[in-house]
């Protein structure tokens, strides 16, 4: 079945698409999928899951079809190998229904509870971002991303706190007027922006990871990171953001 791009109305009667990338997360899928079933009841409405299966090798594929099999809401999306974080969060933005889009990691360090707060401040902007303000990681962690949020936000004018934090949600529009590269999950704030739409932050709870491994090595992506911070310094920079009215059609007859 082709997927709905974002562009197009959302399928009526559907208010919320949860995308989530799954790259081998088996000893967390669980207690997440209960956490998150506990939080949509909270939300109210009719709502998806999107998960997308990265190329897991681990038991992380067997428990996604059961939790397919047991709730309609489920939908399931195999990558045919591990192509990386950015890209199963455009496969899954790709094929979200929803009026509102909303994204969360599957590591349960993100509890999904909170995507309750997150949406109760997006009548208020068109992206609501978290921001791990009590940041649960070791330290060698915690200060790389300090610092490639600080140039990040130097080089990009933004005052974003925290923008690697995988909870955000946004409007469907949002995300069809964003084109995914690798590496640009981690400017998704910036890229609205861009755009003219409003984006606010919003303090949420953090948790260590209790299984599993991380994905990403920390000197790896902090350099990583700053590398892409140019090309999007340079979209900033040749971003058109002319403005105009249209001149009104006059009632009256030409004489």
């Amino acid at each position: 079945m082709p997927f709905q791009h974002p562009g197009e109305p959302a399928q009526p009667g559907l208010s919320l698409s949860v995308v989530l990338p799954v790259h081998n997360e088996e000893g967390n899928l669980e207690a997440l999928w209960a956490e998150l079933v506990a939080a949509l009841a909270a939300i109210g409405g009719n709502a998806e899951v999107v998960f997308v299966n990265d190329g897991s090798t681990d038991g992380s594929s067997a428990l996604l079809d059961r939790f397919r099999a047991a709730d309609a809401r489920v939908r399931v999306l195999d990558h045919d190998r591990n192509h990386g974080l950015t890209a199963a969060l455009d496969t899954g933005f790709r094929a979200a229904r929803g009026a509102v889009i909303a994204m969360l990691d599957a590591d349960l360090q993100n509890p999904p509870g909170e995507l309750v707060k997150l949406l109760a401040e997006l009548p208020k902007a068109d992206m609501v971002i978290g921001w791990r303000k009590d940041r649960r990681d070791p330290w060698v962690k915690r200060v790389t991303s300090r610092i490639a949020n600080a140039y990040r936000n130097r080089r990009t004018h933004e005052q974003v706190h925290d923008t690697g934090c995988a909870l955000k949600v946004f409007r469907r529009e949002v995300i069809a007027r964003i084109k995914m590269w690798k590496g640009m999950h981690r400017f998704l704030p910036t890229l609205a922006r861009m755009e003219g739409f409003r984006v606010v932050e919003v303090p949420v709870a953090h948790r260590p990871r209790v299984a599993g491994k991380s994905h990403f090595g920390t000197w790896n992506r902090l350099w990583k990171g700053i590398a892409d911070v140019r090309a999007v310094r340079w979209m900033w920079t040749r971003r058109i953001a002319a403005a105009s009215t249209e001149r009104a059609r006059s009632t009256e007859r030409s004489a």
